[in-house]
């Protein structure tokens, strides 16, 4: 049975900009051939059963060449697979993908296009350069500035000058000089403005400005580095009107999230709001236990119990899936108080239809064991369904002062993240020394983050922490700690504002 290849646009980096058919194609592809510059947080949609196979290609070094990568499609789909062949920006635009799509087409391969956003518009929109406007530029011509090796560049700058409006020039960075000889050998004006766009559409974007008659030197002066792209017309002095993204609080701002990758959304999408860059690296996976006979046996007697207690959303999750792989439903839970840690475990529980009962003012384990303390009797009995590694002051704060019965059952284990799982080797590296902040939400989370870079000098580390039993973990590793006042994801980011 033959497959199918999907030439996909992916967009200037993140997964924000990635249209939506897009997204829905690589969560069903079971190949994925990807390039150099997509973003891991687009890898992060990829399958984990998909396989991945890296042919990116740089300045200077091809990790498989253009014929290469067309046979390994074209294989690929023969096999029957679902093929993705991911790249940045749209396919069609200097992305060679019609050459890919000639061999498919030749075996009669059925294939799709994705359009995506490429960066000749989408970068510029990000230093608030409109790359037409009505009184500057009625035109925009993108033009690839890439130079084979001994040849000259296969560029018509008299064409250029007269059609006017704005040029953007990609790949262009190593042709600045004879760009800008170029254009003012074929009579454009010397103080025609120029941008070089560094890094654009994301948290480390930056801006050289100048003119034909400079923009080298300052170039060289600010040390440009790629990806960049240069766009030169009277519309880049909008830029310093326009600008927008400057302006969020956290621009220019980098942090790694470490949560596990199932609970990373709602932190790392509260950081990019703000304009920071965020990296999610998880330094622990959640890995439920299926069947669980343990928990299906506190289950089937939970009227038994006075209290049923989650300290994690995670747990309320692999709860709620052993009782309805059980064939029971919410149902069954009448009549047991439902206390929890905090207000993310609160969130998850109310997904189910379910309000919890009880919860602390401060969240932590120490705080919810007093507060259940207070309302049991002796001889009450108490399940807590949680990780393997739980906080044991739980449990301690519980049993103080009473006879109560705790039934502590293991719902899932957390493990130390593997660095190599779902292709995270292929995305840049995290560089913790030089973010400026690493979030860390439990525990666990230090404790992996420690495993993954032992050797890491941590006293350069800027923490934030979401509450107590975290940071005490990361001030033992020497961190700088900064603790949110409560221990909510929306805190947490406050902490980083201040």
């Amino acid at each position: 049975m033959t497959g199918k290849v999907w030439l996909v646009g992916a967009g200037p980096g993140g997964e924000e900009l990635l249209t939506i058919k897009a997204k829905r194609v690589i969560e069903q592809a079971e190949v994925v051939v990807y390039d150099a510059l997509i973003g891991c947080s687009v890898m992060d949609l990829v399958p984990e059963s998909a396989e991945r196979i890296y042919v990116g290609k740089r300045a200077g070094h091809h990790s498989m060449a253009q014929e290469k990568i067309n046979e390994l499609l074209l294989s690929s789909a023969e096999q029957g697979k679902r093929v993705v062949r991911l790249k940045g920006g749209d396919p069609f635009l200097f992305g060679r993908g019609g050459e890919e799509l000639e061999l498919l087409e030749e075996h009669q391969i059925p294939f799709e296009v994705v359009p995506g956003v490429t960066s000749a518009l989408a970068v510029p929109a990000y230093f608030g350069i409109p790359v037409t406007h009505r009184d500057l530029a009625s035109s925009v011509h993108i033009v690839t500035g890439h130079q084979k090796k001994d040849e000259p560049l296969d560029i018509s700058f008299e064409a250029l000058k007269e059609a006017g409006g704005t040029i953007v020039f990609l790949m262009g960075i190593s042709s600045l000089h004879n760009i800008s000889k170029g254009l003012l050998k074929a009579g454009m004006e010397p103080q025609t403005a120029v941008a070089i766009l560094q890094q654009g559409a994301g948290g480390r974007q930056k801006k050289i400005s100048g003119t034909l008659e400079d923009i080298e030197r300052k170039a060289k002066e600010e040390g440009v580095s790629t990806p960049a792209i240069i766009v030169v017309g009277e519309v880049v002095r909008l830029g310093e009107k326009f600008f927008w993204y400057e302006k969020l609080p956290l621009s220019g701002k980098r942090f790694i999230v470490t949560r596990p990758r199932e609970r990373q959304r709602e932190l790392a999408q509260g950081l990019r709001e703000l304009g920071a860059e965020v990296t999610e690296l998880p330094t622990v996976e959640v890995r439920g236990i299926h069947p669980n006979p343990k928990l299906r046996e506190e289950i089937f007697r939970l009227s038994d119990y006075r209290f049923l207690v989650f300290t994690s959303p995670s747990g309320v999750e692999e709860f709620m899936r052993e009782l309805f792989d059980m064939g029971k439903d919410v149902r069954h839970i009448a009549g047991t108080t439902i206390a929890v840690i905090g207000s993310g475990t609160a969130k998850v529980l109310r997904r189910y239809g379910l309000t919890a009962d009880r919860m602390p003012e401060i969240y932590s384990g120490r705080a919810l064991g007093a507060l259940l303390s207070k309302e049991c009797r002796e001889g009450d009995k108490v399940l807590i369904a949680r990780s393997d590694i739980g906080n044991p002051e739980l449990v301690t704060e519980l049993q103080r002062e009473k006879d109560i019965e705790v039934t502590d059952v293991t719902a899932y284990y957390l493990h130390n993240a593997d660095r190599m799982s779902r292709g995270e080797n292929r995305c840049p590296d995290a560089e913790p020394e030089s973010a400026d902040g690493v979030f860390f939400t439990s525990a666990s989370t230090v404790r992996g983050f420690f495993s993954r870079y032992p050797l890491l000098d941590f006293s350069r580390i800027r923490a934030f922490c979401i509450g107590e039993m975290t940071a005490r973990e990361a001030e033992k590793c020497g961190m700088q700690v900064k603790t949110a006042e409560m221990a909510t994801v929306e805190s947490l980011i406050r902490s980083a504002l201040e």
